[in-house]
């Protein structure tokens, strides 16, 4: 890529992810429930601020791995594992309370306590990192324990965000949408890593390291205010019919169980138990990839290639690859079976760790990691975003996406543990074989997620009753969905 014009190596990011959006939505296949054009356009005022909020919380979540790049001698690789080792343990163990929290408050209110909160929290960062660079600060313990300790309060904040946008998305869509709103919600997520890691590196160039911090802290800050105007949890809530989703709350009309009793459910269900497992795995994959090829490549100096160049880009598009495909299989393909689809995606990590491992020290293996990007966030898409409504159901989705999310951050905090251990350091980091340790310790993940994604090949969720989708329509009247207003 090298030998490309200037303005054509700057413009050519751009181009293929308007390439890519544009790919897949003009070929998304439609699923037709008999919803009113009325109502199709409330629902994307509804979950596209939701989707962009997420974006944004990315944003503000990765961009700690380019501001600690940036800040040179200040923070090294073994730093930011462990800032990020501790933020990851917190969001983890947050979603056990978050996650009751969310079915208890509705995610309009908490999608608005995470985005509020991840500004407040990112701010702080700037100043800590203001103070230290700028004003010569020298703080308490380190800026390493500052930085810890302000990320875990950031990341307390973000692990509302997956759970409010899974709770108010269950009630707004039948479970045969959901694969490929996966995948459509996997377009607006793919784009938060674009913004945490190119735009983060756009910002570190151009200002201040600090500003890495503030900007996304504005962003979220002006998320807050719009989706306090466009969100809601329910149709009903916007003047339309609530309706039967034909999840795992289906029929389900009696009082709400209290979170001890939902967790004991949830915990005894064997496939929760099994998707669980496979998203630990999922959660350390996705990480080794994404948190450790930007470091990986500025080590070995790679940094000019076009994957390291445009890392947020292609991060993104894989991701909207990955959820399309994810989407678009599980219910054209596979019946919306969210289980078959994450094998597939699993033979396809297992494939590119393979990969990786052989291709390590050349231009391949950017490319290998690409891929792997596109099947780990297909699959965290299909369990983490649409099995937990699918199995918990919109009465349950809070405590499912808890459950299952953290132990996504679970696998990411132990990622963040065993990376800062084996990975080299100084001077040793230049020399590509010595990361080897990086493409082989993802393979035994590779290899049991895929197995424990076969054991949940046909699961799928019981409804206590037949779902209606829309009411019986007089006589000679024309069929209205039972979400008309």
């Amino acid at each position: 890529m090298s030998s490309l014009p200037p303005w054509l190596a700057q413009l050519l990011p751009i181009v293929i992810l308007l390439g890519a959006i544009a790919l897949v939505l003009t070929r998304l296949p439609r699923v037709d429930l008999g919803h009113s054009p009325r109502f199709l356009r409330r629902r994307f005022l509804n979950w596209f601020p939701l989707g962009m909020t997420y974006a944004f919380l990315y944003m503000g979540r990765y961009n700690v791995n380019e501001a600690t790049s940036a800040m040179g001698k200040q923070t090294s690789n073994a730093d930011f594992a462990t800032i990020f080792f501790w933020g990851t343990l917190v969001y983890g163990v947050a979603f056990l309370v978050n996650g009751p929290l969310t079915d208890k408050l509705g995610g309009r209110f908490t999608i608005l306590l995470s985005a509020g909160g991840s500004a407040v929290a990112n701010i702080l960062m700037g100043e800590v990192v203001y103070a230290v660079l700028e004003r010569g600060w020298a703080p308490p313990g380190g800026i390493v324990a500052w930085l810890s300790v302000l990320y875990a309060i950031n990341m307390y904040f973000q692990s509302f965000g997956a759970v409010s946008i899974v709770k108010v998305n269950a009630s707004w869509f039948h479970v045969r949408e959901r694969g490929q709103l996966g995948g459509v919600f996997g377009i607006l997520i793919s784009l938060g890593l674009y913004f945490a890691f190119d735009w983060s590196k756009f910002i570190a160039n151009a200002a201040p390291v600090y500003w890495v911090f503030y900007v996304p802290a504005v962003l979220l800050a002006a998320f807050v205010l719009l989706d306090s105007f466009t969100i809601v949890d329910t149709p009903g809530e916007a003047g339309f019919k609530d309706f039967d989703t034909a999840d795992a709350s289906s029929g389900d009309t009696g009082p709400a169980l209290g979170v001890v009793a939902i967790f004991k459910k949830m915990l005894t269900n064997r496939t929760i138990l099994v998707i669980l497992c496979v998203e630990f795995c999922s959660g350390f994959l996705r990480n080794a990839v994404m948190q450790w090829y930007p470091k990986y490549a500025k080590a070995v100096g790679v940094g000019g290639e076009f994957v390291a160049s445009n890392w947020g880009m292609l991060s993104c598009v894989a991701g909207i690859l990955g959820g399309m495909f994810a989407g678009v299989i599980s219910d054209r393909v596979f019946d919306s079976r969210r289980g078959p689809v994450s094998a597939v995606l699993y033979a396809g990590l297992l494939a590119g760790a393979v990969a990786a491992v052989f291709l390590l020290g050349t231009t391949g293996t950017g490319w290998a990691v690409v891929f792997m990007s596109l099947c780990v966030i297909g699959v965290h898409g299909m369990l983490s975003g649409t099995a937990t409504m699918d199995f918990g159901g919109k009465k349950n989705a809070g405590v499912v996406v808890g459950i299952i999310d953290g132990a996504v951050y679970a696998g990411t905090a132990i990622h963040a543990l065993v990376y800062g251990a084996i990975l080299p350091t100084g001077a040793d980091m230049k020399v590509a074989a010595n990361w080897m340790p990086w493409p082989v310790a993802m393979l035994p993940l590779a290899v049991v997620g895929l197995v424990l994604a076969t054991r949940v090949w046909n699961a799928k969720p019981q409804p206590r009753s037949v779902p209606q989708l829309s009411s019986a329509p007089a006589a000679g009247a024309p069929k209205r969905t039972g979400t008309e207003g």
